[in-house]
This record gives C-alpha cells, sequence and structure tokens, in this order.
C-alpha cells in the first residue's frame, strides 16, 4: 500500500512544483510590468531627490525610501497627499 501511495505522490509533488513556478513567473511578470507603468524601470536611488521637490516642504527623503522607491521626487507625506488627490479626481 505505501509504493501505491508514493506512486500517486509523485505526480501532485510534480504538478505542484510546476503551480508553484509558474506563479513566480507571474508575479515577476506583473512586478515588471508594474515597474514599466510606474516609470521607475532603469533608475535608482542615485535618480531620487535628497529633499521633497513639493514647494514649501524641503523634507529630506530618507535612504530607505529612496531605495524603495527609486526616481522618487517627493517625501512620504506629499506623496500620500498626491495620491489622494488623484484618487479623488478619478472618483468624480
Amino acid at each position: 500500500m505505501c509504493a501505491v501511495q508514493a506512486r500517486r505522490g509523485a505526480p501532485l509533488i510534480d504538478d505542484i512544483d510546476r503551480a508553484q513556478a509558474r506563479e513566480a513567473e507571474i508575479l515577476s511578470d506583473a512586478l515588471r510590468d508594474h515597474t514599466r507603468r510606474a516609470g521607475l524601470a532603469g533608475k535608482t536611488a542615485a535618480d531620487s531627490a535628497a529633499v521633497c521637490q513639493t514647494r514649501g516642504c524641503g523634507e529630506p527623503i530618507s535612504q530607505a525610501r529612496r531605495q524603495a522607491s527609486p526616481g522618487c521626487q517627493y517625501c512620504v507625506a506629499c506623496q500620500g497627499r498626491i495620491e489622494k488627490t488623484k484618487k479623488g479626481a478619478k472618483a468624480r
């Protein structure tokens, strides 16, 4: 009986491995497409601004943010306000 279970289990493991590989491929493609749409392709932390470019703000942009979002030009607070404004405009 153990041999039968092993034989039945082997294809299942192969199917799971293939499904996981396909999922990783889909996620990789989605991330690449998102990066391209966001205009971040090829940008590095060096392309980011050191201080927020919003008029009157001038807050320093942390190195962690500059690495996480290459090419960023705004501090987290200002970026949040910009995105909230854009989301509100789309809803109208």
